[in-house]
């Protein structure tokens, strides 16, 4: 199914997903970064020049002669707004070159070439340190879509990926393992993920689902699954012990 954006409808390329083809960000992701740096140099502007005018306003106000103020304005204010954009290009105009080349580097990849699916979602970053990061299934505790206001203005959104190593999950503020980010198909993304792990030989069970009981035993699948499948064999040793105690008339 796919979902509408601005009068259009944009169909996820979940076929190539599925058969491990590499995808990259949208392009408004990029659009979303150059939007972030332009917004930002303009607040830092408008916090200058408050600050200038400001504390100019405060000097008026001892003064009370307003050609001298006027005057102090106009000789000193042109060279600090001059240098201001000199210096803010000098480092916003790199900074948007840079954007589009460091994000064409990233690569995420969820099935293999076969269309088997692999027990793993590789993503690779970075522009002068890369990082190619494999995050086996078995690992993953829970699966987050997430949009923030930037990202909803250009329809675009992150899935977050939670393991058992990382403390906390998404609801908690915990720190995710690995970041999918800047996908317009991020909800069919996670859900296609999720029918994975589902789909994987065996019983698996996420943080979000509840345990799978077979036998009267717990499987365990993560750390919380592990301490409670302890406390049940202390329980059983404890169980045992008191009919030992019964029987002896103790």
């Amino acid at each position: 199914m796919g979902r509408e954006y601005e009068g259009k409808i944009i169909r996820p390329p979940m076929e190539a997903v599925a058969y491990g083809k590499v995808f990259r960000p949208s392009t408004a992701l990029r659009n979303k970064y150059w939007f972030i740096a332009i917004i930002t140099l303009l607040i830092i502007y408008a916090i200058t020049a408050g600050t200038f005018f400001g504390l100019f306003y405060l000097i008026y106000m001892f003064t009370s002669e307003l050609w001298q103020f006027s005057a102090w304005i106009d000789a000193m204010w042109t060279p600090v707004n001059f240098w201001f954009w000199t210096l803010g290009l000098v480092i916003l105009v790199p900074v948007l070159i840079l954007i589009p080349i460091y994000l064409n580097r990233f690569e995420y990849s969820v099935r293999g070439e076969s269309g088997e699916s692999l027990p793993e979602i590789y993503v690779k970053k970075g522009l002068v340190d890369v990082t190619e990061k494999h995050v086996p299934l078995r690992t993953i505790t829970n699966i987050a879509s997430k949009t923030g206001p930037f990202d909803r203005l250009f329809g675009i959104g992150n899935v977050e990926i939670h393991t058992a190593g990382y403390s906390g999950g998404p609801y908690e503020g915990g720190k995710p393992e690995e970041k999918i980010e800047g996908i317009v198909f991020y909800q069919e993304l996670r859900d296609f993920i999720l029918s994975e792990m589902r789909n994987l030989k065996g019983t698996y069970t996420t943080a979000t689902e509840v345990l799978a009981e077979q036998d009267s035993t717990i499987r365990v699948g993560s750390v919380e699954e592990a301490t409670l499948a302890t406390l049940q064999d202390l329980r059983h040793v404890l169980r045992r012990i008191e009919d030992k105690l019964d029987r002896s008339g103790v």
